[in-house]
């Protein structure tokens, strides 16, 4: 009933699932900064989120750990899982699992995934999740996630058809106030829930990202905008940390009373690059 990219990039880790099931973020994903991130789905077992991440933590391998849990697991043939760790990536897919049902993993060094899905148009679906994975190689993380979640969704993906999906990823020092939270994204009932997944990661990146390579200001416009925070004095150093607040906070309005950066400051700014 659902198809999903677990996956590490570097030190982050995360989920993009979708299914023709209602708020499928509240029950599949699962992960864990410095850990690694899980997926349960298919007649899905909860329990398998925190026990598998708990075996990780613990140092155990990922097959390791996926192997000796789903032994537990009397309902294991009717399961799909997806684990990536630190080292290591593993899917799993019972031999119950409602056609189409399969999976693929790897572990390529900096980067790992587990794709899977069940009830799906066809093996086409993951084929396309992997295909997108690779070519968006170099993009952020959470792009990353959500370029292969739309393309197993364009390649038919639920064959029962569309409700929800959701997002979930780690890393340190992401997120709102570096709680290390990347991304956190769900939409629970919804006609084109990929394509509302996709908007509310450009609103979340808007709001909680940090820019990634941001080089100073340079030419015409860099010349106007220091000469306008100069009348206001800002000067050498001030202006320098001036620009990077205003680059770092996109919620910068409301912040203007406390911490932010100063209103002469992005009144200037936004005079200059209007």
């Amino acid at each position: 009933m659902t198809f999903s990219i677990v996956a590490r990039q570097g030190s982050a880790h995360g989920i993009d699932v979708a299914s023709k099931f209602l708020a499928v973020g509240a029950v599949v994903p699962a992960a864990r900064l410095g850990v690694g991130a899980v997926a349960t789905q298919s007649f899905a077992r909860v329990a398998y989120l925190e026990e598998l991440l708990g075996r990780l933590a613990g140092g155990q391998p990922v097959a390791t750990a996926l192997d000796e849990a789903v032994a537990l697991d009397e309902g294991r043939e009717t399961r799909q899982i997806g684990v990536v760790g630190v080292d290591g990536a593993a899917t799993f897919t019972g031999g119950e699992c409602n056609d189409w049902a399969g999976g693929v993993a790897a572990d390529e060094g900096d980067t790992a995934f587990a794709i899977q899905g069940n009830i799906l148009v066809g093996p086409q679906v993951v084929q396309a999740m992997e295909q997108a994975w690779r070519d968006s190689a170099g993009r952020p993380f959470a792009q990353r996630l959500l370029a292969a979640l739309v393309a197993g969704d364009d390649a038919g993906g639920d064959s029962r058809g569309r409700q929800s999906a959701a997002l979930y990823a780690v890393e340190p020092d992401a997120g709102y106030d570096d709680c290390g939270v990347l991304a956190d994204l769900r939409v629970d009932d919804h006609t084109d829930p990929v394509g509302e997944l996709g908007r509310l990661l450009g609103e979340w990146e808007m709001f909680f990202g940090k820019p990634e390579g941001v080089e100073p200001l340079t030419g015409q416009l860099g010349d106007e905008v220091r000469e306008r925070l100069a009348r206001l004095g800002f000067e050498g150093d001030d202006v320098a940390t001036s620009l990077a607040d205003w680059a770092g906070h996109a919620n910068y309005e409301s912040r203007l009373s406390d911490d932010g950066i100063d209103a002469r400051v992005l009144t200037a700014l936004r005079d200059a690059t209007a």
